[in-house]
């Protein structure tokens, strides 16, 4: 299956919300070079907020590279929207699929086509209370691994401020959060890229789930660093498990059932 998209739905887009984000946001973007200006190309970010994809967005495009996001199948049967996913090229990802192949087939074309493709790793926004990236799953890993794509790093930070997600853990940092859109004063966009990671010691390498769980920690740890670099803050040595989070409140509640 190959990629498609219309230029003319790109360019409205550009058209429209390039102007309304350079007046929304200040910026604070470094690390613009380490992006590849051709070629099948991965990014991965970290997740604070519904409203960091715009942050990452621009800076990509600014950067040279059109962004295409992953988004659920079922948004490309809504009408209108459809229009605007399908014509600015948008991939989308089949959830409901058993198959992991078959779940990301329209990305790896998209990939092989030399698209730009933006990954979020850890699947949602952050639950870490401190804000920090959490574990991440394999989808990027499995990419680049299949199609040889290079691998750049992200991180963002101050779209928390601008729309708070509201659903991490009310604690630590997410504790002093507010809910609601803040668009005053406005709020600095933090972005920085690292450059491309060398995941070279995982190419022959049969996409096993070890050999996919590594090259994600990698992946994980790299965008950690960035975020610490952004913050000024050491990163946590262990990330935040969600997964893993919600199996222990599960016992504990169970526990304290049975007490």
């Amino acid at each position: 299956m190959s990629h498609a998209y219309s230029p003319g739905w790109r360019k409205f887009s550009v058209v429209v919300l390039r102007p309304l984000l350079f007046g929304m946001l200040k910026r604070d973007w470094r690390g613009q070079e380490n992006i590849p200006r051709e070629g099948g190309l991965i990014i991965v970010a970290n997740h604070i907020s519904e409203a960091d994809p715009l942050a990452l967005a621009l800076f990509v495009y600014k950067s040279g590279r059109y962004p295409v996001y992953l988004a659920k199948s079922t948004l490309f049967d809504v009408r209108y929207l459809r229009s605007i996913l399908r014509g600015t090229g948008q991939i989308p990802v089949y959830r409901d699929s058993t198959d992991a192949s078959l779940a990301l087939r329209d990305a790896e074309a998209a990939l092989r086509a030399g698209e730009c493709l933006m990954f979020y790793p850890e699947g949602t926004c952050t639950r870490d209370p401190d804000l920090w990236p959490m574990t991440g799953q394999t989808g990027a890993a499995r990419l680049a691994l299949a199609t040889g794509a290079k691998v750049v790093p992200m991180a963002s930070w101050g779209a928390h401020e601008l729309l708070p997600y509201m659903k991490a853990e009310r604690r630590g940092l997410a504790a002093g959060l507010k809910k609601g859109f803040h668009p005053f004063p406005r709020k600095t966009m933090r972005v920085i890229a690292g450059p491309p990671l060398d995941l070279s010691k995982y190419e022959g390498s049969p996409p096993t789930a070890e050999t996919l769980r590594d090259a994600t920690t990698e992946i994980m740890r790299a965008i950690a660093d960035l975020v610490g670099e952004l913050r000024g803050e050491r990163p946590p040595a262990k990330l935040y498990d969600h997964h893993q989070a919600i199996e222990q409140r599960r016992h504990t509640d169970e526990e304290a059932q049975t007490s």
